[in-house]
């Protein structure tokens, strides 16, 4: 068994993206995912930006775990869908030439009737990017959490794509109440990248809420071993949406997830 790598999510630490490296490096992170946006928008990055960018990371002795796209509207919605996929497509090329071959996109939540309007418009709009994936060399990692693994196992068996693919955050699965645990063994062969993410019950009234790595209800040692056994080869990357200190919550998750980084 090899040993997980570790990485951050920079829009986690409330950086920029340069500081956000030095912090990585810092904090002995080995690979970072960013959003495709600003100074990483892949209309705004030629040629030369992209090798710059490529270098860059060699300085810091990163790598670019994955590159997020973030949509404001999903890939089942039918409003300015084409000028969204290309984006997307964009976003696939960008992250081939950084060397990441993997995007993370949101994946709505999966649809019960497969005849409904939503239902063939996802289909329709995912078959194009793994398409599209397939022919370049990159993957389409659908960060899921609503629905069980096995439905969306069964979802992705259905199209003729082997870049079609999961990211997948134990705090997702968490939240929409199901056990982060059991839900990652079925997903062996799917999954391309990896959120260290975690959450746990704030009182009855209250629900769940997201809390630093390590705070909460997932298992990390558990959940490492399963990835070891399952052969994963991507990053583990940490992230925090909410919190007063992201920065130093981002640190000490890194610090934390280090324990469980060696095969047992």
């Amino acid at each position: 068994m090899k040993p997980l790598r570790i990485g951050i999510v920079v829009e986690s630490t409330g950086l920029d993206v340069r500081p956000a490296l030095v912090a990585a490096a810092r904090m002995g992170a080995q690979g970072i995912q960013v959003d495709a946006l600003r100074d990483l928008a892949p209309d705004g990055l030629g040629a030369t930006g992209r090798r710059e960018f490529r270098n860059l990371l060699r300085s810091f002795d990163l790598e670019l775990a994955a590159l997020n796209v973030p949509l404001r509207r999903g890939l089942d919605v039918a409003e300015d869908l084409q000028p969204r996929l290309e984006r997307v497509r964009k976003s696939m090329q960008l992250a081939f030439d950084l060397g990441a071959r993997r995007i993370v996109v949101a994946c709505p939540k999966l649809p019960d009737d497969p005849a409904t309007p939503r239902a063939n418009l996802m289909r329709e709009s995912l078959a194009a990017l793994g398409t599209y994936g397939d022919r370049i060399g990159c993957v389409v990692a659908l960060e899921v959490g609503y629905d069980p693994s096995e439905k969306v196992k069964a979802y992705l068996a259905g199209f003729d794509t082997g870049s079609l693919k999961v990211t997948y955050d134990p705090a997702n699965f968490l939240l929409h109440g199901h056990d982060p645990l059991a839900n990652l063994m079925p997903l062996a062969g799917l999954l391309a990248h990896v959120h260290a993410r975690d959450a746990r019950s704030a009182g009855l009234s209250r629900g769940l809420q997201e809390v630093p790595v390590g705070a909460g209800d997932t298992d990390w040692m558990a959940f490492t071993a399963t990835l070891q056994v399952l052969e994963y080869d991507g990053f583990l990357v940490v992230e925090r949406e909410q919190g007063e200190d992201k920065l130093n919550d981002v640190i000490n998750g890194v610090t934390f997830l280090k324990r469980f980084a060696l095969p047992v």
